[in-house]
């Protein structure tokens, strides 16, 4: 008989998310079963079953994805730097363990290569066995993984890459380094000319101070800077933003300059579509009037 397991974070049958980076709140679902628990050199792994969520893959008592909502995310993630891009060939995913960017990256036929440096394997070999529909990206031709951590990846790389997109967690524990400006600086130094980052960029409810800071060392370092965002039920007050920024002075972030075909737009995507794109940016006016202090 299959050993039952048990997690500390689940009670009466219900996973809590609670988080200092979210006080006074939490978010709770309905578990049918664990299916994964175990401690990584780096963090906490839980992956469980939910009533109506699908499979969820929790790292230090925070959701990173669910099979019913991912896909907003990861392809918000992926496309908009990747359509903002003339012609991206080579790519670097930092983070991203659950395969959910890559399979996003590869649906683009220009690409040559796609690497991503992911410093917990925990994370990939959990994400293979316990959310496949993600994890599909692993097994591209075009995939290469490196396990590390992505500041260390990237200080010897300069002119390397079309695109960087750092999926992270929030900036506690491993990902903490993530939203430093030194790394934003290597990310830029890593960049072809006219090279675009993307980066997880927290929740306007939440996380102003976080935003604005982050923005005001990008606004320093890169001349197009922008800051969109998507929504998704199970991340913090439903909404999670994206830092958008390219080496080129001339470069219209909001604006795709690719775009497939409507019918195939529709075949690709679930989330994603060049209107979409466009929105992202418009900003509801509290966090627009708090980001233009930042410049």
């Amino acid at each position: 008989m299959a050993e039952t397991l048990t997690h500390p974070l689940v009670k009466d049958g219900w996973f809590k998310e609670t988080g200092t980076l979210w006080p006074g709140q939490a978010m709770t679902l309905e578990v049918k079963e664990i299916l994964h628990v175990e401690k990584s050199l780096y963090q906490d792994v839980l992956v469980f079953q939910s009533t109506s969520y699908g499979n969820v893959l929790v790292l230090d008592g925070v959701i990173q994805a669910t099979e019913r909502d991912e896909f907003s995310y990861q392809e918000m993630m992926t496309h908009v730097p990747m359509n903002a891009h003339p012609y991206p060939r080579k790519v670097l995913v930092i983070g991203g363990g659950d395969g959910g960017v890559l399979r996003e990256v590869v649906k683009h036929e220009g690409v040559e290569e796609v690497t991503l440096c992911e410093i917990d394997e925990a994370v990939i070999r959990a994400s293979k066995k316990f959310l496949p529909s993600m994890a599909a990206g692993f097994e591209h031709p075009k995939v290469k993984i490196h396990i590390g951590d992505g500041f260390a990846f990237l200080e010897d790389k300069v002119d390397s890459f079309d695109v960087i997109i750092t999926d992270s967690s929030d900036p506690v524990g491993p990902a903490a380094s993530l939203f430093q400006a030194k790394f934003f600086e290597l990310m830029k130094n890593a960049l072809h000319a006219g090279g675009i980052i993307c980066t997880q960029c927290e929740c306007i409810w939440l996380h102003l101070p976080i935003i604005k800071e982050v923005m005001g060392f990008s606004r320093g370092l890169f001349p197009t800077v922008e800051y969109g965002y998507t929504t998704i039920p199970t991340y913090p007050c439903g909404q999670i933003g994206l830092m958008v920024c390219s080496k080129d002075p001339n470069a219209n972030i909001k604006e795709p300059l690719r775009q497939w075909p409507k019918e195939q737009e529709t075949k690709l995507c679930r989330y994603y579509n060049s209107d979409v794109h466009k929105a992202c940016f418009v900003l509801p006016q509290f966090a627009k009037a708090a980001l233009e202090e930042s410049k």
